[in-house]
């Protein structure tokens, strides 16, 4: 299980700098779907490897973190209506 744990973490944070870099190379829109999702993703693969690490300043951090992703996609939902594919 340690080894899962740790995989998780490494993912988290290879996604969060994908979308850190795909942000500053204009790739990618900050009020964009995909980029709210990869962010909250990796928010929260880094959150559960804190926790299980004990380190709680990075699990309380990424937690945070969640919370403002969580609330950046409910202001996209909002925002933006979906529209249906067909």
């Amino acid at each position: 299980m340690p080894l899962l744990i740790d995989i998780l973490g490494m993912l988290g944070a290879g996604v969060l700098l994908y979308a850190y870099a795909m942000l500053s190379t204009r790739r990618m829109s900050g009020d964009s779907l995909a980029y709210q999702l990869l962010n909250l993703g990796g928010a929260i693969a880094l959150m559960i490897n804190s926790a299980c690490h004990l380190a709680w300043p990075s699990a309380v951090l990424n937690l945070i973190w969640c919370g403002i992703g969580i609330l950046a996609l409910w202001r996209l939902a909002v925002t933006r209506p979906w529209k249906r594919q067909v």
